[in-house]
C-alpha cells in the first residue's frame, strides 16, 4: 500500500492530499529515511511524522484498503 494512502486510511493524516504534501516537504520518515508518498508500506515499518514541534512515531501493524473510524487505531501502534 502507498504511504499516502496508509496515512489517510489509518487517520494519522485526515486527507490524502495533505499526506502527499507532508511527504513532499520531507516531514515523513519511514525506517529512518525521508519517504516519498509513493513508497510501498508493509507491516513492521516505523513511520515518523513531524507536525511542527510535535513528532509522532508509529509502527505499522496491518494494512487495509478501507476501515471504520473505530478500527483505524488497530492498523498501527504508537512508539
Amino acid at each position: 500500500m502507498r504511504l499516502d494512502k496508509f496515512l489517510k486510511v489509518s487517520r494519522l493524516i485526515k486527507r490524502r492530499t495533505v499526506a502527499n504534501e507532508a511527504c513532499d516537504a520531507g516531514r515523513v520518515l519511514v525506517n529512518g529515511t525521508v519517504a516519498k508518498a509513493s513508497l510501498k508500506v508493509k507491516a513492521g515499518d516505523i513511520i515518523e511524522i513531524q507536525f511542527g514541534a510535535k513528532n509522532v512515531k508509529v509502527e505499522v501493524l496491518q494494512l487495509q484498503d478501507t476501515t471504520k473510524k473505530e478500527e483505524a487505531k488497530e492498523l498501527f501502534r504508537y512508539i
